[in-house]
C-alpha cells in the first residue's frame, strides 16, 4: 500500500515515520520534535540548501547545525532520504551512504551511525557534535564568521569562492542556555547576513510547559541583538515556511531569526501527554493511530516510499550537485589565476600547513631575568601568524594581557565593514571581514563555541583568557575535544603568580580540569624556549585541540648549553639536568610552567651539597603518555622512588608521576591576595621549600 497525498506530504511523513519507528526500536529517545520539525527539514533542504549528497565536505557547501540535538532522528532521516554519501579520514568519497536505512534501525545501539545525539567525524553529514543546548547554535555563529573570512581573503573578481550560508535549528532548551545569548549577541554586533537560526517555538521543555521557567519575549530579544526577525505561526505550511527562508537569503545586513510556531502532537485524539510523547517512544498502539491519521500503511515499519529518494535526489541532489560542480569548475579556473590563494585554500581544507610555516620562530637567549610566558607566546604568534594566513583568532576582552594581538601590517580587525575603527586601535588599524584579529567580547563561553565553528570550517582557530576563566569555556573545549578539531585555546595568568588580584582570579583546580578531559592536550612551557617549542608542537596537530598555559609573570630563560634542549617539549617531559654519573640519581625534581626555574634553583643547590638529583622539565602530561614505555622510563626510571613534584596549583593527579612516597610542593588551598614574592612564600614555593621536600622524600631531613 502506497501513502496517501502527494509526494511533499509523503516525502515530509517518511522523515516522520522514520523517527518514530526509530525510536519506538531503540526504546529511547525523542519523536516529538522530528515529527514536528518534518517540514521546515524538508522545505529547508529541498528548496534552500546547497549541499551536494555526493561530496558532504564540498567546501562552499551550505551547514546546516541540528542545535536541539536531541531530535538526532530528524537529521539521520534526512542524511538517509537525500542519499549523502560517506568521507573516510583522508577526504575520499566512498560510495557507500553515510547513513543506511539498517543504522537508522539500529538508532542508539552500539556502533551505529545513528548515535542519540549527532557525532561530528562518526557520520558523514554532521556538521558539528551537538547535543548540549545552545552549542550548536553558538556554534554556527563560528561557522558563519569563519564563511565571512574566507570570502573576504579568497573571494577575487569573478572569482566568488565562499558565500555560503549557515542554518541552525534550535529549541526553546538552546535558547535558555547562556551560550545561545551570548552568540546571539555576537552574531548581530557583526552583522552575519549568512546565519540563520529557525526556533522552534513549541513551549515544550523535559519538565513540561516553558511556562514554569521562560516567558521572555524572544522576538523582541533578537531585535534587540540586531537581528532580523520573522514568524511562521504553523511549522506545517510549507509555503510560509519558503517565503521566510527566501526573506533571509534577500537580508543583507544582519542575521535573521525564524520563529516557528509548533506544536507536538500525533494526529490521535488519545494522546494528551505531550510532555511524555515529547521525550519517550510512542508505543506500538499510538504508532499505529498516527499513521493511521497520515494516511500510512500502520504496520508498516521504516518505510521509505516509492518516488521519495528520486524526489530528493530531483530537489536538493541536482541543485546541490550543480552547484558543487560549477564551483569545482570555477576552482581549476581560480588555481591558474590565484596559484598562490589556491594552494593555500587546499592546504587550509587539508589542515596542511605552508612550506617555511616556521622558520621566524625566534631563539631566545639566555637570561636570569627571562620572559613571561605570555610575552614570549605573543612574539612566537605573531611569527607563525605571518607565515600562516588562515592562522586566526583574538581573546574575550583580554589581548593586551593575554598578547594575542597580530600587529604585522595588514593583521587587522575583523568586523563588518561598516564598523568604527576603535580610537584607542593602534595607528592603521582597518575593519574587515578579513581582518585577523578577534574581539569576542567577554564571551567566554561563546567565545570556545565559535572556534569550534570556525575550525569545523578549516580556518586554524585560537581564542585566549585568563586560565581561571577556563571555566566559563570548558563545555566548548570539551567539545573540541569530542570532535577532534584543532582548536588552540590560551591561558594566561597561570597561578597565584597573578598576586594581588587574590583567589578568584588565581587558578588552582583548573589544571586538573583540564588534564581530565580525554584528548585535550594542556602544555605549560617553563621559559620563553619551551614557549616557542610549544608552538611548534601545536602547529602540528589536525586533530587535538590545546590549552597553552601561560605565566603573568617572568620567568628564566635557560641557558641550553648546560640544560637539556628545549626541544624536548615535544615529548612531554624531558631531563633538563642530572648529576649523576650512573645514571642512577637519588631523587628527581619534576617541574611544569614557572616552577621550573624553581626546580633549577634546588636542582643547583642539591648538587651543590653532593646530592645526585635529576631535574626534569614536564610541560605536557599528555604528550608524554603519547611517548613509548622506554623514553618514559628514561626520563623517571622506577629506581628513583624520591620524587618531588612543583606546580603552583592543586596536586590532584600528581601521583602517576611521584608516587605514593612522593612529596608535592603545590596548593592544597586557594590562594591569597598579595604581591607574588609574598605568596611564594607563604605557599612554600621557595627553593629551600623544595629542597626540604626532596631531603623528606630522602629520608635525609
Amino acid at each position: 500500500m502506497q501513502p496517501k497525498g502527494d509526494i511533499q506530504t509523503v516525502a515530509i511523513n517518511t522523515i516522520r515515520t522514520l523517527a518514530m519507528d526509530a525510536v519506538q526500536a531503540a526504546n529511547s529517545g525523542h519523536p516529538g520534535t522530528p515529527m514536528a520539525m518534518a517540514p521546515v527539514a524538508y522545505t529547508l533542504w529541498q528548496q534552500f540548501l546547497r549541499f551536494d549528497p555526493s561530496d558532504p565536505i564540498w567546501p562552499n557547501r551550505d551547514r546546516f547545525v541540528l542545535s536541539m540535538g536531541h531530535a538526532s532522528m530528524l537529521l539521520y532521516s534526512m542524511l538517509h532520504l537525500t542519499q549523502v554519501k560517506a568521507v573516510n579520514p583522508q577526504y575520499e568519497t566512498l560510495g557507500k551512504l553515510s547513513v543506511p536505512l539498517d543504522d537508522i534501525k539500529r538508532f542508539r545501539q552500539l556502533d551505529s551511525r545513528c548515535p542519540g545525539h549527532p557525532e561530528y567525524r562518526w557520520t558523514s553529514g554532521i556538521e558539528t557534535t551537538t547535543g548540549p543546548l545552545g552549542q550548536g547554535v553558538a556554534t554556527s555563529v563560528g561557522m558563519a564568521i569563519a564563511g565571512k573570512w574566507m570570502a573576504a581573503t579568497f573571494n577575487r573578481p569573478n572569482f566568488e569562492m565562499f558565500n555560503f550560508d549557515v542554518y541552525a535549528l534550535a529549541g526553546d532548551g538552546c535558547l535558555m542556555e547562556g551560550a545561545s545569548h551570548e552568540a546571539a549577541s555576537l552574531a548581530g554586533h557583526l552583522r552575519l547576513s549568512n546565519l540563520c537560526w529557525v526556533y522552534d517555538n513549541n513551549k515544550i521543555t523535559i519538565e513540561g510547559h516553558t511556562d514554569w521557567a521562560f516567558s521572555e519575549d524572544v522576538a523582541t530579544r533578537f531585535i534587540a541583538y540586531g537581528w532580523n526577525v520573522l514568524r511562521v505561526g504553523d511549522a506545517n505550511d510549507v509555503e510560509r515556511l519558503a517565503k521566510a527562508f527566501q526573506t533571509f537569503k534577500k537580508t543583507t545586513d544582519r542575521p535573521t531569526l525564524i520563529i516557528v510556531d509548533s506544536h507536538i502532537a500525533w494526529g490521535s485524539p488519545n494522546k494528551q501527554d505531550t510532555h511524555s510523547a515529547h521525550g519517550e517512544p510512542l508505543g506500538e498502539d499510538e504508532i499505529k493511530l498516527t499513521k493511521k491519521n497520515y494516511g500510512w500503511p500502520e504496520d508498516a515499519k521504516f518505510l521509505v516510499p516509492d518516488g521519495v529518494l528520486q524526489h530528493f535526489a530531483g530537489g536538493m541532489g541536482k541543485r546541490g550537485g550543480e552547484a558543487r560542480g560549477q564551483w569545482m569548475q570555477l576552482f581549476e579556473q581560480y588555481k591558474k589565476e590565484h596559484p598562490q590563494l589556491g594552494d593555500a585554500m587546499q592546504r587550509m581544507q587539508k589542515r596542511q600547513l605552508p612550506d617555511g610555516w616556521d622558520k621566524d620562530i625566534p631563539v631566545f637567549p639566555a637570561d636570569p631575568k627571562g620572559a613571561a610566558g605570555r610575552d614570549a607566546s605573543g612574539k612566537v604568534l605573531n611569527a607563525l601568524a605571518k607565515n600562516i594566513p588562515w592562522l586566526i583568532g583574538g581573546s574575550a576582552d583580554l589581548a593586551p594581557s593575554t598578547k594575542t594581538r597580530l600587529t604585522f601590517d595588514g593583521a587587522g580587525d575583523f568586523g563588518h565593514p561598516d564598523a568604527e575603527v576603535d580610537p584607542h586601535a593602534p595607528k592603521g588599524t582597518h575593519v574587515s571581514f578579513a581582518g585577523r584579529n578577534f574581539h569576542f567580547g567577554v564571551r567566554e563561553l561563546a567565545m570556545g563555541s565559535v572556534l569550534n565553528g570556525m575550525a569545523l570550517s578549516k580556518v586554524r582557530a585560537y581564542g585566549s583568557g585568563f586560565m581561571v576563566f577556563s571555566d566559563f569555556s570548558r563545555p566548548a573545549i570539551r567539545l573540541s575535544s569530542i570532535m577532534e578539531v584543532p582548536v588552540v585555546y590560551i591561558f594566561t595568568h597561570d597561578s597565584i603568580g597573578v598576586g594581588e588580584d587574590g583567589p578568584t582570579h588565581q587558578p588552582i583546580e583548573h589544571l586538573a580540569a583540564l588534564r581530565a578531559i580525554p584528548g585535550l592536550i594542556t602544555l605549560r612551557p617553563g621559559d620563553a624556549n619551551e614557549v616557542a617549542e610549544a608552538w611548534r608542537v601545536i602547529m602540528q596537530l589536525r586533530h587535538e585541540p590545546v590549552c597553552l598555559i601561560l605565566s603573568r609573570q617572568a620567568m628564566p630563560t635557560l641557558d641550553r648549553t648546560k640544560y637539556g634542549a628545549a626541544s624536548g617539549v615535544k615529548n612531554g617531559a624531558y631531563v633538563l639536568a642530572c648529576n649523576a654519573p650512573d645514571g642512577k640519581p637519588e631523587v628527581i625534581l619534576i617541574g611544569t610552567g614557572s616552577e621550573v626555574g624553581l626546580v633549577v634553583e634546588a636542582y643547583e643547590k642539591l648538587k651543590a651539597e653532593g646530592v645526585k638529583a635529576r631535574a626534569v622539565s614536564m610541560p605536557s602530561w599528555e604528550l608524554f603518555e603519547h611517548q613509548d614505555a622506554a623514553y618514559r622510563e628514561k626520563v623517571l626510571p622506577a629506581s628513583c622512588a624520591a620524587r618531588v613534584g612543583v606546580e603552583q596549583a592543586g596536586g590532584f593527579g600528581w601521583e602517576r608521576y611521584i608516587g605514593t612516597r612522593g612529596e608535592m610542593v603545590a596548593m592544597k588551598t586557594f590562594g591569597a591576595s598579595a604581591p607574588l614574592k609574598e605568596l611564594q612564600k607563604k605557599f612554600g614555593f621557595t627553593a629551600d621549600g623544595v629542597i626540604a621536600a626532596a631531603k623528606r622524600d630522602m629520608g635525609k631531613a
